[in-house]
């Protein structure tokens, strides 16, 4: 990786700018950033000479030709933000991820010195939809066509678009299944509005760290049964490097811990560790999240590529509770931008 020239789709973002910052620390000699910061902001991105920032969308036309066949890794991260958002507006979502990807591997399909493309996939995708005990799932777990959002089933799409360019262009794409990511660079309200308040209340981790910080109940919807693979953002990024650079073109690996934990126990551990007095709001079952429990299998990954979490899920909170507790005015004055609308 050192030495070499890289695009990040999506580098602005929670995932993206963690990624440009282990990068460059692995000294690579150029990053080049594509992010319209509808889900982001500039503050992510690092100021140095060997970062290019290009603030627009990856389907801009004239974005892409200004692409040229001098990159060696690509990293695709740009997304629609998030499940809730992608309800509200299938059609962003479609705009801005599935477009996305399409427009991207249709570019990069022409250049010729690509080592690895590394498309960012989603776990839930494939997971299956159950609270009763889950199985650990695997790279082969069957695709069901019963999908809970528009932005699970793009991201089904984005996988079907990565074999098919692999196939017909020979295009190196690796895919990396997401599990749920944590950790600091995550800016409640992030972006512009997107039509609900899941703008600013992105997801699970960083919301519950901010209402625990404030003394506010923690909103637990369904008792807190559900289950996720919590996984922090630097062991992501390590992965994602890893797909790049050992990962098989053509091929499909899980970036997960391979442990279950429950909001609830997500919940109670913040709570403990801000030393929230506050007692839990249960809330109902939200109607359109059927993913009950699930949780990835790393095997794969862990004998293939040499990936390991490194980071426990306990230590993963404590860093991500001391980078909200340190940047908290300025993720306030994020999420401010959207009061008019959050009111309504």
């Amino acid at each position: 990786m050192k030495g070499s020239r890289v695009l990040v789709v999506g580098g602005a973002g929670f995932v993206g700018s963690n990624l440009v910052h282990m990068l460059l620390d692995l000294g690579v000699a150029r990053i080049t950033i594509v992010d319209n910061l509808l889900s982001a902001e500039e503050v992510n991105v690092p100021k140095t000479a060997q970062v290019e920032f290009i603030q627009s969308s990856i389907t801009d036309d004239k974005v892409l030709e200004r692409l040229d066949d001098a990159f060696d890794y690509v990293f695709h991260l740009a997304t629609y933000h998030g499940n809730q958002s992608s309800i509200h507006d299938p059609l962003a979502d479609h705009e801005n991820n599935t477009l996305t990807t399409l427009k991207l591997f249709n570019r990069l399909a022409k250049f010729k010195n690509l080592q690895k493309v590394v498309y960012s996939s989603a776990g839930c995708s494939v997971a299956a939809k159950t609270f009763d005990s889950p199985d650990a799932t695997s790279e082969e777990a069957p695709i069901n066509l019963v999908q809970d959002s528009p932005y699970s089933i793009s991201k089904v799409i984005g996988e079907f678009y990565s074999v098919y360019f692999f196939r017909a262009n020979k295009l190196p794409v690796v895919r990396a299944r997401f599990q749920n990511v944590f950790g600091p660079r995550e800016i409640l309200g992030a972006g512009q509005w997107r039509g609900t308040p899941a703008t600013v209340w992105r997801n699970v981790t960083p919301t519950f760290i901010y209402k625990s910080l404030k003394h506010e109940a923690l909103p637990v919807d369904n008792g807190g049964v559900a289950t996720r693979d919590f996984i922090f953002v630097e062991d992501i990024c390590r992965g994602l490097i890893a797909c790049a650079e050992r990962g098989e073109a053509g091929d499909v690996y899980n970036l997960a811990s391979g442990y279950e934990v429950s909001i609830l126990e997500l919940a109670n551990s913040i709570n403990r560790l801000t030393g929230n007095p506050t007692p839990l709001a249960f809330q109902p079952k939200r109607d359109w999240d059927n993913s009950g429990r699930r949780y990835g299998d790393p095997a794969k990954s862990r004998d293939t590529l040499g990936f390991r979490v490194q980071v426990t899920f306990e230590d993963g909170l404590k860093r991500t509770i001391d980078w909200t507790v340190q940047n908290l005015d300025f993720i306030e004055s994020v999420m401010h931008k959207h009061e008019a609308r959050m009111a309504k």
